[in-house]
């Protein structure tokens, strides 16, 4: 069924930085209900790197659902500010994962970032370690 807004909830850590690392999303629908959930391990690179990675898959799979919009929830104030260009991007690897996902979003009709507390992104990180206990 096609889902014409989208809440994202995603999530990335390394556990050192650089370390191994993994991404995790929650995908809602407009009344809040859990559509699907995904994860993914990304092998040796910095938090931030698995927080980019994490609003990618997010967008991959709303793209997949067939997302007009789509509302990312986010625990890291950077990235937030990062994608809703409030910030310069200075990292090179960074600089890529951003243009990754700005064309990737250019097929939506909106997309947000919005930055929640940490306690409020509980099971998108929760499928971040999940993914890192796996590996």
């Amino acid at each position: 069924m096609k889902q014409q807004k989208l809440k994202i909830y995603s999530d990335g850590g390394a556990r050192g930085n650089p370390g191994p690392a993994a991404c995790g999303v929650v995908i809602k629908d407009a009344k809040s209900q859990t559509i699907s959930k995904h994860s993914k391990y990304l092998g040796e690179t910095t938090n931030n790197q698995a927080e980019y990675a994490g609003v990618l898959l997010g967008l991959q799979e709303a793209k997949k659902l067939g997302a007009q919009e789509a509302h990312f929830y986010l625990d890291s104030e950077l990235v937030v500010n990062q994608l809703s260009q409030n910030y310069k991007v200075k990292n090179l690897d960074i600089q890529t994962a951003f243009v990754k996902i700005w064309n990737l979003s250019v097929g939506f009709a909106k997309v947000k970032y919005h930055h929640i507390p940490r306690e409020e992104n509980k099971e998108a990180d929760r499928l971040v370690n999940q993914e890192l206990d796996r590996n």
